[in-house]
C-alpha cells in the first residue's frame, strides 16, 4: 500500500494499522537492498525457520518420548531388583543378585544398612531423567527413596529403602535417555550448510546475469559502448536483456537517421547563407547592408545551435578529460566578455567524458551566466561517484515556476532572461540533453551570489 492509498483509509483504521506501517517502515530501512541478498535471504531464512522446527519437533517429541521409554523400563528393572532383595535373597546369597543384575539388567546393586537416606539434591531443570525415573519409581515401588542424576557423572545412582536395608542401584546414564540424539542434531546442520552452500553458489549464477543487463543498461546511459553485452542466464534475464539490445539498436539507428538528415540540411542551408555573404560583399557599405549582415551572422549562430541540439553528440567516443583545465579555459573565454570570474576544483580531474559535447555543456551554462551577470564562480568537485560542477552568478535568478521551463527549447523569459539579449532560447535545453545523455541531470538553484545557480552532476 503506498502512502497515498494510506491517507485514504479512515482515521481509526490509521491508527490501528499505526504499529504496522512502523514495522514495516523499519524493517525497509534495515533490509539489504541488493537483489542478492534480498535472494539468500528468501531461501536462507525459510530453511532455517523449518530446520529449527523440525530440531524442536524432534527434541520436544523423539527424545521426550524415548528418554521416557528407557527410564520406565530401568525403572522396572530396578523394581524387579527391589523384589528379589525382599523376597528371594538371603544373607548367603546377596552375591548372586549382584551376580543377576549386573550380568542381565547392566545394574551395579549394593545391600547397605539400614540408615537414613541422604537429602535431596537440587533438581535440575531441565533434566528429563529426574522427572521420568521419580515419577516411575514413585509409582512402580512405593518406597523411601534417594536419586541423584545431576552433575557431568556417566550414571545414576538410586537408593532405597526396605525394612531392614537400604538397596543402592548404579545404572549407567545412557540406559536412561537417549544418548544418540545429537547425530540427528550433526546430520541436519551438516545438510544445511551444503544445502546452503549449493544455494549461494546457484543464486549467484542467477543474479549475475541480471548485475550484467543493469551494467549494459548503466554503460549505454552515460553514451558509452556497450559491445561487450552478450544475453545469457535464465529465460526471463534472456527476454529482458535481448528487449535490451532491440531497444538499444532502435536508438542508435534512430540518431543515425537523424543525424543523415541534419547533416543534409546543414549543408543545404549554409550554402544558401554563403551565397547570402557574397552578395552581401558586393553591396556598398550602407546602415541596410550592415544590417543584413548581422541578420545573416544571427541566422548562422541560431542554425549551428539548432544542428547541436537535434544532432547531439552520440557518435563522440568518451574519453579522459581534465575538467579542472577545461574549466580554467572556459574561465578565461568568460573573461573576455568583461565578467569577473573565479573557478576552482576538488578531486582527480581526470574523468572519462565525451569532451566537446561536456565542453559545449558547460560553455552554454557558463555563457548564459556571463550574460545576465557580472560576478561568476565556477566550481568543480570529483567524488567517489558523481563529477559535480556549480556555476554561479549574480544575474536577475530565474523565478522557482520557471526553473524547468527554461529547459524547453526555445523557451524565452519575458522578464529577467528578455529576447534583446540574443540567443536561440537553445542553451539551456542543449546543456540538460548532453548531460542526460552522460546519465546525469541538471538542477537549477537560488544562488548565494543573489542570481541563479546552475548545478552540474554525473555519474563517474
Amino acid at each position: 500500500m503506498g502512502l497515498s492509498d494510506r491517507f485514504k483509509l479512515p482515521k481509526w483504521v490509521r491508527t490501528i494499522l499505526a504499529p504496522y506501517y512502523a514495522f514495516t517502515s523499519w524493517l525497509h530501512y534495515r533490509l539489504p537492498k541488493g537483489l542478492y541478498v534480498r535472494s539468500l535471504l528468501i531461501i536462507v531464512i525459510p530453511f532455517l525457520i523449518l530446520q529449527s522446527v523440525l530440531a524442536f519437533v524432534f527434541m520436544e517429541r523423539h527424545y521426550d518420548l524415548v528418554t521416557r521409554r528407557l527410564s520406565e523400563a530401568v525403572v522396572r528393572e530396578i523394581a524387579a531388583v527391589v523384589d528379589m532383595a525382599q523376597n528371594y535373597a538371603h544373607d548367603d546369597n546377596y552375591a548372586t543378585l549382584k551376580n543377576i543384575s549386573a550380568s542381565a539388567l547392566g545394574l551395579s546393586v549394593s545391600v547397605l544398612p539400614k540408615e537414613p537416606l541422604p537429602a535431596p539434591k537440587p533438581k535440575p531443570l531441565f533434566d528429563l531423567v529426574d522427572r521420568y525415573m521419580t515419577r516411575e519409581i514413585a509409582a512402580r515401588i512405593g518406597r523411601p527413596f534417594w536419586i541423584d542424576t545431576a552433575g557431568a557423572s556417566k550414571y545414576v545412582e538410586i537408593r532405597i529403602q526396605l525394612e531392614d536395608k537400604t538397596l543402592r542401584i548404579i545404572a549407567r546414564r545412557s540406559q536412561t535417555y537417549a544418548s544418540n540424539s545429537h547425530i540427528f542434531i550433526v546430520w541436519m546442520v551438516a545438510t544445511s550448510l551444503v544445502l546452503i552452500i549449493i544455494s549461494v553458489l546457484f543464486l549467484r549464477n542467477q543474479i549475475r546475469p541480471i548485475e550484467k543487463l543493469a551494467d549494459a543498461a548503466e554503460e549505454f546511459g552515460k553514451g558509452r559502448q556497450v559491445s561487450h553485452f552478450r544475453p545469457h542466464g535464465a529465460r526471463e534475464v534472456r527476454r529482458a536483456a535481448l528487449s535490451f539490445i532491440d531497444m538499444r539498436r532502435r536508438i542508435e539507428r534512430h540518431v543515425d537517421q537523424r543525424t543523415t538528415m541534419l547533416a543534409g540540411v546543414s549543408h543545404d542551408l549554409r550554402t544558401i547563407l554563403t551565397r547570402f555573404r557574397l552578395e552581401l560583399a558586393l553591396l556598398d557599405q550602407s546602415p541596410e547592408s550592415d544590417a543584413l549582415r548581422r541578420d545573416v551572422d544571427e541566422m548562422n549562430r541560431m542554425l549551428e545551435d539548432y544542428l547541436s541540439f537535434s544532432k547531439g553528440y552520440g557518435d563522440e567516443p568518451p574519453a579522459p578529460v581534465d575538467i579542472a583545465l577545461m574549466l580554467e579555459d572556459l574561465e578565461v573565454e568568460a573573461e573576455v566578455v568583461g565578467a569577473d570570474v573565479a573557478s576552482s576544483f576538488d578531486g582527480d580531474p581526470l574523468v572519462i567524458l565525451k569532451g566537446r559535447a561536456f565542453r559545449r555543456c558547460l560553455l552554454n551554462v557558463i555563457s548564459n551566466a556571463a550574460r545576465y551577470g557580472r560576478t561568476l564562480r565556477i566550481k568543480g568537485n570529483r567524488t567517489p561517484d558523481w563529477l559535480i560542477i556549480t556555476v554561479d552568478d549574480d544575474g536577475p535568478g530565474i523565478p522557482r515556476e520557471e526553473r524547468e521551463n527554461v529547459f524547453r527549447p526555445f523557451h524565452r523569459l519575458d522578464t529577467a532572461r528578455n529576447q534583446d539579449s540574443g540567443g536561440s532560447g537553445l542553451g539551456l535545453s542543449i546543456a540538460r540533453d548532453i548531460v542526460r545523455s552522460h546519465g546525469g541531470e541538471v538542477f537549477l538553484r537560488q544562488s548565494p551570489l543573489g542570481g541563479l545557480r546552475v548545478r552540474i552532476r554525473v555519474p563517474i
